[in-house]
């Protein structure tokens, strides 16, 4: 068995308070995330895209920080940060949000979870955002404490995970709505619970809100999972791909703005707040985007991985644009791929040419999500 100790980058990059649980049940490499280590390996990664499709996984995602903004402006601070309007958000909702700097560029896609009037938690990608925000407060004139808490999510996330929280929190947890949170306790362990997660499946997060008890709420809910077949787990990458959900630094920077990610239902052009980027996204709008995100099927051998670089894509020699994220997925039994190409190849059937480490090959650009395009699973 791989000991804690045999993982290694120096005490630079902090450890969650579920690491030592994750070694023990099996987690075999990480990769960094927000400064932090994050379980990127418990073995086989198709085993545990069908482990989180046909039963449920839990994941160490500690990583996703937490920057807590409150005060008597918090409300107005934190729709300065993003062009989606906040105006409906009501307290114990979550909402996905952009994060946009002065040029429109996405700094950060975070969920927002509002835990009372003036009380937020940015729930953030990787990025720091922490340190945007305590910036952009410096001059804004706005009364607001601006800090990371003691918080560390986990997602426990597949078609079993609402009977293993009824296991753990009786059967009124299924009253929680699709982007709602609640604030709850599992055995004195003080929790956020919300109806989201990074898989496209139905999901929950749990907030541990109090780092010294990780490992005892890790084994609980193993515990709880156990006669459900939950399995210790990482974010898959073949079920977000599928879904078409977006992986920071990967499939937006900020180079990427909204509009050429189809996300333009997350910006508002109208409303009176003057957010940061506003002036140049409304800019962006008149002038039209030169390129947009698309879905591609790519020929060949199934890919062994996702890609680990970003894939040059031709249009009869020119090159049109680039593979963001790729990978094989063993259910739909193709090479599916997020790639960015230019708006003047953008038509569903293109044929186009993406050259992989391997060599040439075709590629038709499709309608993402790949699967589940509704999202009704995951709202289910």
């Amino acid at each position: 068995m791989t000991s804690a100790a045999e993982f290694g980058f120096g005490t630079q990059i902090r450890k969650s308070p579920y690491f030592d649980a994750t070694v023990r049940w099996g987690a075999q490499a990480f990769s960094i995330y927000n400064h932090m280590y994050i379980p990127r390996d418990f073995g086989d990664p198709e085993q545990n895209f069908w482990n989180l499709v046909n039963d449920a996984i839990l994941c160490d995602v500690a990583v996703e920080r937490q920057v807590e903004i409150t005060g008597p402006d918090a409300a107005a601070f934190v729709q300065k940060l993003t062009p989606r309007n906040l105006s409906g958000m009501a307290v114990g909702q979550c909402k996905y949000i952009l994060l946009t700097n002065a040029d429109g560029g996405i700094i950060n896609d975070p969920i927002l979870l509002r835990l009372g009037e003036n009380h937020f938690w940015i729930s953030i990608a990787d990025s720091d955002v922490l340190l945007w925000a305590q910036g952009v407060a410096v001059h804004s004139g706005m009364d607001v404490t601006i800090r990371e808490p003691d918080v560390s999510p986990l997602q426990l996330q597949g078609p079993k995970s609402g009977m293993i929280m009824q296991a753990l929190f009786g059967p009124s947890i299924m009253d929680l709505r699709y982007y709602w949170l609640r604030e709850v306790e599992l055995d004195g362990i003080p929790l956020i619970v919300s109806r989201t997660g990074w898989s496209s499946e139905l999901g929950y997060e749990l907030y541990l809100r109090d780092g010294s008890r990780g490992d005892e709420l890790w084994e609980k809910i193993m515990a709880a999972g156990a006669p459900f077949n939950l399995r210790p787990g990482h974010t898959s990458s073949i079920r977000r791909i599928e879904g078409g959900m977006l992986s920071y630094h990967a499939d937006a920077d900020l180079q990427t703005n909204p509009f050429e990610l189809g996300l333009d239902r997350l910006v508002d052009l109208t409303m009176d707040t003057d957010f940061i980027g506003k002036a140049a996204l409304q800019r962006i709008q008149a002038a039209g985007v030169k390129r947009t995100q698309v879905g591609l099927i790519i020929d060949g051998e199934p890919l062994r991985g996702p890609n680990t670089t970003f894939w040059t894509i031709r249009k009869d020699e020119e090159t049109v644009g680039k593979v963001t994220s790729a990978v094989f997925s063993p259910r739909l039994q193709q090479n599916i791929a997020l790639a960015m190409v230019s708006t003047d190849v953008n038509w569903l059937g293109a044929e186009l040419q993406v050259d992989l480490p391997s060599g040439a090959q075709r590629a038709i650009i499709v309608e993402k999500p790949f699967y589940d395009p509704r999202k009704m699973i995951a709202a289910a």
